[in-house]
C-alpha cells in the first residue's frame, strides 16, 4: 500500500505568513554563505540535501485528507478536509482532463468542519459517471454533507453534483470488506464522537486514528487501543498537543499527544508511528522540534524493536 498525505493540519487550514517565508529565506542565505552555485541544479541540490526540512520545505496547511493506494484502480480516502481539493486536482491531472468514470471510497472519522470542508471543492464530485461512496459511523453523515452545500453556505446545491454519491453507515467494532480491504472502525473519545479505522490488505495493516483523546488513567481504553494498533505497519496518530497541554488546558478537547502515541505504539508493537493533525498555530520549526523530541523519547523508552517515527506533511508518501 502507498499512503499519500494530502492534508495534515488539525482544526482549520493555515498558510505560511510573509514573516515565516522571510525567515526561511534568511536562514537559507545564512546557510549558503561562502558557497557558489554554478547552475540551478547545484543550488537545488544544496536546498534538498543540506538545508533542514523546516527551512527547505513546509509541513503544509491543508486539513485532514489521506489516500490509501492499494493499486486496485479505485480511490480510497480518509476524511475530506481541504487536502481533498489537492487530491481531486491530482486525479484530474493524472487523466489529463479525460472524464474517465472512477469509484472513490471515503472513510470519515467524524463530521466536524475541518474534516468535510474540502468536499465542495473535490473535482471528481462534479464529473458525471464517477461514484463516490462515503462511509462513516455517524447517523447524521448524509445530513452534514448536504447541509454544507445548502444556501447560504455554498452556491452549488448538493443535488447539482454530477457524480453518484452514496452514504453507507458502518458498525463500529465490526470487520467490513470494502474495496479489497478489511476495514474495522473503532469509537474514539472526541466531541460528538470520532472513529478510527484499521485497514488490512495482503498482510499489511494501516491504522488511521485522528481526533481521539486518550485518558492516561483509563486502563481499559488503553488496552483496547493497544489491541486496535496491534502490530500495525503504520499508525497515523493525532499528536496535536503536548502531553502537558493535553492533561491541563486542553483536557477534554478531544486530541492526543506525541508522547501517548509512542506509548501506545510501543505496547502494540507497531512498526511506524506517523504524527498527524498538527496544531494549526505551530510553525514548521515547532513541528520539526516535536518530531525530534519524539525520536529521543522513543530511543530512551525502547524495550524491543525500534519504532520508526515520522511527522506527516502535505505531499508525503509512505510505502507499507
Amino acid at each position: 500500500m502507498r499512503i499519500r498525505f494530502w492534508g495534515t493540519r488539525g482544526s482549520l487550514p493555515v498558510s505560511l505568513s510573509a514573516a515565516e517565508i522571510k525567515q526561511k529565506i534568511v536562514q537559507s542565505l545564512l546557510a549558503a554563505a561562502g558557497r557558489s552555485f554554478g547552475t540551478r541544479q547545484e543550488a537545488q541540490s544544496f536546498v534538498e540535501r543540506e538545508l533542514p526540512f523546516p527551512v527547505a520545505h513546509t509541513y503544509g496547511g491543508n486539513s485532514s485528507c489521506v489516500e490509501i493506494d492499494t493499486g486496485s484502480g479505485e480511490y480510497i480516502l480518509c476524511d475530506l478536509g481541504t487536502g481533498a481539493r489537492s487530491f481531486g486536482h491530482h486525479v484530474v491531472a493524472q487523466r489529463q482532463g479525460a472524464a474517465v468514470p472512477s469509484t472513490f471510497h471515503v472513510f470519515m472519522s467524524h463530521l466536524h468542519w475541518d474534516h468535510i470542508m474540502g468536499f465542495p471543492f473535490l473535482l471528481p464530485a462534479y464529473t458525471p459517471g464517477n461514484r463516490i461512496v462515503i462511509y462513516g459511523c455517524h447517523d447524521a453523515i448524509e445530513q452534514a454533507f448536504r447541509a454544507q452545500h445548502a444556501a447560504p453556505c455554498f452556491p452549488v446545491d448538493f443535488a447539482q453534483l454530477a457524480a453518484k454519491i452514496e452514504f453507507v453507515t458502518l458498525k463500529p467494532g465490526t470487520r467490513h470488506s470494502i474495496a479489497g480491504l478489511k476495514v474495522t472502525p473503532k469509537l474514539q473519545l472526541h466531541g460528538g464522537d470520532s472513529y478510527g479505522y484499521r485497514f488490512e490488505h495482503q498482510g499489511k495493516v494501516v491504522v488511521y486514528s485522528t481526533d481521539a483523546e486518550h485518558k492516561t488513567d483509563d486502563a481499559q481504553s488503553t488496552r483496547e487501543f493497544v489491541e486496535f494498533f496491534r502490530e500495525a505497519d503504520l499508525v497515523i496518530f493525532d499528536a496535536m498537543y503536548s502531553l502537558a497541554d493535553m492533561v491541563s488546558v486542553n483536557e477534554d478537547w478531544g486530541h492526543s499527544s506525541n508522547i501517548v502515541g509512542v506509548e501506545l505504539c510501543q505496547l502494540a508493537r507497531a512498526k511506524h508511528l506517523c504524527l498527524f493533525h498538527h496544531e494549526p498555530a505551530n510553525s514548521d520549526a515547532k513541528i520539526a522540534s516535536v518530531l525530534e523530541e519524539t525520536l529521543r523519547l522513543e530511543e530512551i523508552t525502547r524495550a524491543g524493536q525500534p519504532l520508526r517515527i515520522s511527522s506527516a506533511y502535505d505531499g508525503m508518501e509512505i510505502i507499507v
